[in-house]
């Protein structure tokens, strides 16, 4: 099957769906399928990925982040859609890329692949003060009614995981299917600790190895909470020795460099591109923190879970769905004093019944090669749909 992704926010810079999307490369290649990529970027290009690629539009960039460009002219990406005749198109954003892949032409049957719900992400963190998110989802209707619009156009809306899945149904969002995500067991196990990092890392923050090492990994976004943790961290640290290490980089560096300015016991790190060293990191900390409720599935406490760590995070959004309890501390999503509370709670378990039920646990966590083969049996049941 020829899958024709037509991808706004893939950018060989960029986070959480260039880590999907490269697993993606890899997965069709295994199993039989040829992948395209249609991205907006820099300069015309096209990059060779297995028997496929990523072809790259020239277009814009983004105001706000120069790490990603936007869709702007549609004729481009439809010659590339008209040339490859692809068996199944998807659009991964619900934005300019996803009009231009319903208004093609071509016949091919389209899909949706929900990676993010804008509304939990923004308005219902801007304004969680003075409204609940049940208000929030009200006031923002107008964003509801346009994505049942824009979806009308599509055979299928996919989701990573159930949370967003029952979110969209919720907001009566038809022809949903939840295809949960999953993780590279080949690169993160338990096995990969080393006692070495740890006791550097530990180090580096100021502590000794008696200290607890806590992990927070990911963009540096709003939406994440690295402040919050930080706060969080902090406030556990008068009664547990705690060194928190923060790996990312993004626009809200200058908010997080901030937070952590004044607390000699958090380090933050650049990101970190080699999966070994990112894995490494993982297994050998104590706790991973995490802060963001708006994610679909929450791909880095997945690892972390394959990884052996525990997970602190909250209450809502797809980490929720993920957590075990056995090796989970849920608090009430944007609340630094639950936060740390939950913080408290994981380290006054027993450290060897814990580190037992995290080991047990790590491979119970959803392979991503599963999650793919998912997804193309169900691009290929709406392909042959279409076909029929």
């Amino acid at each position: 099957m020829r899958i024709v992704d037509v991808a706004e926010f893939y950018s060989p810079t960029g986070g959480g769906v260039r880590t999907y999307i490269d697993r993606k490369f890899e997965a069709a290649a295994q199993l039989g399928h040829e992948l395209f990529v249609i991205a907006p970027g820099p300069r015309d290009a096209f990059e060779r990925r297995g028997a496929g690629g990523v072809i790259h539009v020239r277009s814009p960039s983004l105001p706000f982040d120069a790490n990603y460009h936007m869709f702007w002219d549609a004729a481009p990406v439809h010659r590339h859609l008209d040339a490859l005749a692809p068996d199944l198109v998807e659009a991964s954003s619900p934005w300019r890329g996803a009009w231009i892949v319903a208004r093609w032409a071509g016949t091919a049957p389209r899909a949706m692949f929900m990676h993010a719900d804008p509304v939990a992400s923004y308005p219902q963190r801007w304004l969680a003060p003075v409204a609940s998110p049940q208000r929030i989802d009200q006031l923002f209707d107008w964003f509801w009614t346009y994505l049942r619009r824009l979806t009308g156009c599509f055979s299928s809306v996919v989701t990573g995981g159930p949370w967003l899945s029952e979110r969209l149904g919720q907001q009566g969002v038809g022809a949903v299917t939840s295809v949960p995500l999953g993780i590279d067991h080949g690169a993160f196990s338990p096995a990969m600790r080393d006692e070495r990092l740890r006791s550097e890392l530990l180090e580096a923050c100021g502590c000794s190895n008696q200290a607890r090492l806590v992990l927070g990994v990911g963009r540096f976004h709003p939406e994440k909470r690295w402040p919050m943790v930080i706060e969080a961290v902090t406030r556990v640290r008068a009664e547990v020795p705690i060194g928190l290490v923060l790996v990312g980089d993004g626009i809200d560096r200058n908010r997080v460099r901030k937070a952590a300015a004044a607390n000699p016991h958090v380090r933050i790190l650049p990101p970190i591109r080699d999966r070994a060293l990112l894995a490494a990191h993982l297994a050998s900390a104590d706790a991973l923190v995490h802060g963001c409720e708006s994610e679909t599935f929450g791909l880095i406490p997945a690892e972390a879970m394959a990884s052996g760590l525990p997970v602190v995070g909250p209450d809502r959004g797809g980490f929720a769905h993920l957590a075990q309890p056995s090796i989970s501390e849920l608090y009430r999503a944007g609340d630094a004093g639950a936060a740390a509370e939950a913080i408290r709670r994981l380290f006054a378990r027993d450290p060897r019944t814990l580190k037992d039920a995290a080991i047990e646990a790590a491979v119970k966590v959803r392979r991503d090669i599963d999650h793919f083969a998912d997804l193309f049996d169900h691009y290929g049941s709406i392909a042959t749909g279409a076909r029929a």
